[in-house]
């Protein structure tokens, strides 16, 4: 009888009886459970069609969406470039060199001399400036707009600043100019640089404003290096770089110039429109990336310079530190001249364009005088 109780009444757990179940209705329960886990499953895997047939739904059109955005800008920013082209058409003539369409000016008459503008900029960065113009009275001046920059086309290459020294130095043989006082402004100081160590007998001096020399990390450089990059850059240069461009230049222009103010004649005659083209993004976007690697390939071969040298910059600098940069290497380059001019910015041939005037005329005396101390006695 006890253990008749015991198997019909189960067990105790916890102070409670639990009734036992006939084995039938144990196999009922568990058929009911996995008819419930399975109707489950069917709605899960049900929900799951319906949430990924939502979403393609909407990818073809989000895709298409974008394309037609990307392509109305591509569109819009090409027109505004063509727009920029037509009212700031070429101020010079143009020479086929090493494949690259050159646009140049020339003028005056006299002993040559060389400018070799900055990253962003073209030629009307020296006339603009007065600069040449002052230049004029006395030199034959020639000004160049360096690969992808004002009308000079950029083939697909490695722009490197000795890549690019070849272009000015074929188009001076083109021009019949043998020697030249070479002045680098920015950028163009490692283009000059270059140039002076490739063609040593076609640079009789080098005059290197606001320069910069030696590799550093700078947040500036990788924001402009970007459009550089391949695919993507064509993508990014005819889409948001242009606008983002504009939106920042007005900023860049006042660093370049502080703690001066951005003067009026350069409000006013600088084509600014022009450096915010599809083409002349690249170009940015590319010298931006390559100016480090440049810099630290070229610091080694400083001493090698045989002609006259001489560095000119504006001792509040903000874009080129003076100490790192110019003052440096005026320490390296032993018989260096050095001009510091106080209380002005990184565009000295604006602000002060007298100055970097007496400075060229400095280094073209020093030339000629180092030509005849070479020259073979009779």
């Amino acid at each position: 009888m006890h253990r008749l109780m015991a198997g019909d009444l189960g067990s105790e757990q916890h102070g409670k009886v639990v009734v036992g179940q006939p084995q039938s209705m144990v196999q009922s329960q568990a058929a009911v459970e996995r008819s419930r886990r399975r109707a489950m499953s069917d709605r899960i895997a049900r929900q799951k069609k319906r949430n990924g047939s939502v979403r393609s739904s909407w990818v073809g059109p989000a895709l298409i969406g974008s394309a037609a955005i990307l392509g109305a800008a591509a569109i819009y920013n090409t027109r505004r470039a063509r727009d920029a082209e037509h009212k700031h058409p070429p101020i010079g003539r143009f020479l086929e060199v090493n494949g690259v369409r050159l646009h140049y000016i020339d003028r005056g008459q006299g002993d040559p001399v060389v400018l070799i503008h900055g990253n962003g900029t073209m030629i009307q960065d020296f006339t603009v400036s007065g600069l040449v113009d002052q230049l004029a009275v006395r030199h034959r001046v020639i000004v160049f707009d360096r690969p992808g920059y004002g009308y000079s086309s950029r083939p697909r290459a490695l722009w490197t600043p000795r890549a690019q020294a070849l272009v000015p130095e074929k188009g001076l043989q083109q021009l019949g100019i043998g020697q030249a006082v070479v002045l680098g402004h920015s950028w163009g100081t490692l283009v000059a640089v270059a140039l002076a160590l490739q063609a040593p007998t076609l640079v009789s001096s080098l005059v290197l404003g606001s320069g910069y020399y030696y590799p550093t990390l700078r947040a500036d450089v990788l924001l402009q290096s970007p459009p550089a990059i391949p695919l993507l850059g064509d993508v990014m240069r005819y889409t948001i770089s242009p606008p983002i461009a504009r939106l920042m230049l007005p900023r860049t222009i006042r660093k370049a110039f502080e703690p001066m103010p951005v003067p009026q004649h350069f409000h006013s005659r600088f084509p600014k429109q022009l450096i915010v083209r599809p083409s002349q993004l690249r170009a940015s976007a590319e010298d931006a990336a390559f100016m480090s690697p440049a810099a630290m390939e070229l610091q080694h071969h400083y001493r090698d310079l045989t002609m006259p040298v001489l560095i000119v910059t504006g001792a509040d600098d903000q874009i080129a530190d003076v100490g790192r940069q110019s003052h440096r290497l005026h320490r390296e380059l032993h018989g260096s001249g050095f001009i510091l001019l106080p209380g002005f910015g990184h565009m000295i041939h604006h602000s002060a364009p007298f100055e970097v005037g007496q400075a060229i005329e400095r280094a073209a005396h020093s030339g000629v005088a180092l030509s005849r101390r070479r020259a073979p006695t009779r």
